[in-house]
């Protein structure tokens, strides 16, 4: 239960992310991630400083966490820029369906059982209505090019990153070789300044205003921050299996959010998507009793 807990703190973090990135999208993407990654860093700097061996971890864990926080927006950042962003967020949202499904490759222990693969795919299918149908406006018709080919591999591939991350945590902890949680700072850290540098590179440069700095520093230590946090103390301590169907309920409560903020009542589509998001959590839950 306390694991479910995390993890549903962590997804209504990140349930904001699209919100606040509406009021932030003038900001370049890699400037974006830059600055708040190094702001949710500063969440671990007391416990470093009281402890500066939790930043001391195996080269194997940190190019885990580095490759991970960067690798997996550098790579949806870029499949934005290829292929139409609705179906790119609809294929980057595989990574709760994968870490259903992939959980017995990782974790020998535990079995995956016919009713987790129907759960999950009841659950992506609700997270597709979900993103397809509240954005119906601004939906165009599947590019099939080979540049929107490209995005919506990249897309597929930053999934598994957070999916193999999610599961390496979960692994490296029931074999006794846990990452400390605070070791996420020196991924944010690391990430943060490859992203910046990123940012030199591909994007042009632009002012920040007052509103945008603190926008920047919610977003830095709530999805870009403190959500990393809770996850991996929700991967620490639960099943990976109810954890990915319970990621399901991201893309909806981004969807809700945004609706709130527009002042705009949910469709039918969306109360659809709600119904089987947490249907089906409560199945893939109630599976293993």
């Amino acid at each position: 239960m306390q694991a479910n807990l995390y993890a549903i703190a962590a997804i209504a973090l990140w349930a904001s992310l699209a919100a606040l990135g509406v009021a932030l999208r003038h900001v370049p993407p890699f400037l974006l991630t830059g600055i708040t990654l190094m702001v949710g860093s500063m969440l671990a700097w007391p416990m470093v400083a009281r402890q500066p061996q939790l930043w001391r971890i195996a080269p194997s864990s940190l190019v885990l966490g580095v490759f991970t926080l960067f690798g997996f927006h550098f790579l949806l950042f870029i499949a934005l820029r290829l292929a139409p962003a609705v179906e790119v967020n609809l294929v980057n949202y595989l990574w709760p369906l994968f870490i259903v499904i992939l959980s017995p490759l990782y974790l020998p222990h535990i079995r995956l059982r016919a009713v987790h693969v129907i759960a999950a795919l009841i659950g992506f299918a609700g997270a597709a209505i979900a993103i397809l149908g509240s954005r119906r406006a601004e939906t165009q018709s599947v590019s099939l090019g080979w540049g929107a080919a490209l995005g919506y591999g990249l897309a597929l591939c930053s999934g598994l990153i957070w999916a193999n991350y999610s599961l390496q945590t979960v692994r490296r902890t029931a074999l006794g070789q846990g990452i400390p949680t605070a070791a996420i700072g020196l991924f944010g850290l690391l990430s943060g300044l490859l992203s910046l540098l990123c940012h030199v590179a591909l994007e042009p440069p632009v002012p920040l205003s007052l509103t945008d700095w603190t926008q920047l520093a919610v977003l830095g230590l709530g999805p870009l921050g403190g959500a990393f946090y809770l996850w991996d103390a929700a991967l620490k301590r639960g099943d990976a299996r109810h954890i990915g169907l319970l990621s399901f309920l991201t893309p909806l409560l981004s969807t809700l959010t945004l609706l709130a903020v527009r002042a705009q009542m949910p469709s039918t589509s969306v109360i659809l998507a709600a119904i089987m998001i947490v249907g089906a959590a409560v199945l893939g839950t109630r599976s293993a009793k």
